[in-house]
């Protein structure tokens, strides 16, 4: 979701409710159980499933379970990592990497293998130019870092190797892979900080104040990392808390998510500009392509209900996801949880994997399945 983690932003939603017209917050509903209810059914067996990617036989979703915080639900039990979810069994295994160092994978000063201190965040998926399938994660465990690994097929299922990683003093959102090896990032308060350490007479080391992510003021900024070159600001981008990040395969346009504005950009990587804006009514956090080429926003509309830090208990969260024609920058609503219970709470992603459409979030135990329309 962002980087001041699951606890914080709930409790400035908590704190922020009134943005939404609500009074002080009622008992907390109890989550709808696992199994079908109307036209969703709620698969539970995960932990904060933040971001998805597809295998490129589309049979699987790579789950990135966002267990970071210490002390946290399932912070002790080993939960975090990467996951691979079976769509026909309703399964989740642990994916464990080879580590497989390489030269041409990321930076020199990369200190190694993450081994399992990974905690991962956002993630991309790519084929690199030689062919290969990489898979970037945005790191927060052990080191702040994106953490690049060659998904490979391991007979009718997949596995992963680690290459290599390119460490950073902050810690980014979400990452775009690109075919050349480089990435794309969101550093969502980049701006903050800076302006943090300025104030200081300091440079900025990477520690970030806590930033509003419903303000709407330029909170952060896209970088881009070329392998070689290290990164830079992307110029254009400053906005109220960047989210989620993809990038066309050919690397020549980025799209993100505005998380303050409540909006998606398209912004030309040639040209270094912003190129269409499209306004959505709820906060997107990750954006996923669909088949077609276009892309699917999800996110939080509201809150009510108490959540207690650290209870693994659950809020109820109005949330929708968008459908966005990437070539017009228009958008119209793909699902909206109004009415349809208690599913799921900290939406932060939707992805289209056949007949269906499977949303998760950075909180909670479980994901949801619908049925996919254009």
């Amino acid at each position: 979701m962002n980087t001041m983690g699951t606890r914080t932003v709930l409790a400035a939603m908590a704190l922020a409710g009134t943005m939404w017209g609500q009074q002080k917050a009622a008992p907390m509903p109890a989550p709808d159980s696992c199994g079908v209810h109307g036209v969703a059914e709620v698969i539970c067996g995960t932990r904060s499933p933040e971001d998805f990617e597809a295998t490129p036989d589309g049979k699987f979703l790579i789950v990135p379970q966002f267990v970071t915080s210490p002390g946290g639900p399932g912070a002790a039990s080993g939960l975090g990592g990467l996951y691979l979810f079976n769509p026909e069994k309703k399964s989740f295994a642990k994916l464990t990497a080879a580590a497989e160092p390489m030269k041409d994978w990321g930076d020199t000063a990369c200190p190694g293998p993450i081994g399992d201190q990974l905690a991962p965040h956002g993630t991309s998926l790519v084929k690199r130019s030689n062919g290969a399938w990489q898979l970037y994660v945005v790191n927060h465990g052990g080191r702040q870092s994106i953490e690049m690994f060659e998904l490979k097929k391991t007979g009718d299922s997949w596995g992963i190797a680690w290459h290599g990683c390119v460490p950073s003093t902050v810690d980014y959102n979400d990452v775009a892979a690109l075919a050349d090896g480089g990435f794309i990032a969101t550093y969502p308060t980049g701006i903050t900080a800076q302006e943090a350490a300025q104030a200081k007479g300091k440079q900025d080391k990477g520690k970030q104040p806590a930033a509003s992510p419903f303000s709407g003021a330029p909170t952060g900024f896209l970088v881009r990392w070329v392998p070689g070159k290290g990164q830079s600001e992307l110029p254009g981008t400053r906005s109220g808390y960047p989210n989620g990040v993809v990038a066309t395969p050919d690397g020549k346009t980025a799209y993100f998510a505005v998380y303050g504005s409540k909006e998606a950009r398209k912004y030309d990587l040639r040209e270094l500009k912003t190129t269409g804006t499209v306004k959505l009514d709820f906060m997107p956090d990750n954006l996923t392509w669909t088949k077609k080429g276009n892309l699917l926003a999800a996110g939080i509309k509201g809150l009510t209900g108490e959540c207690p830090l650290n209870s693994g208990q659950f809020c109820r969260q109005a949330f929708a996801v968008a459908y966005i024609d990437s070539g017009k920058m228009t958008a119209k609503t793909a699902f909206d949880s109004d009415k349809k219970g208690n599913l799921i709470p900290g939406v932060s992603v939707a992805f289209q994997l056949g007949k269906d459409m499977y949303i998760g979030a950075f909180e909670g135990d479980r994901i949801v399945k619908v049925a996919w329309k254009e």
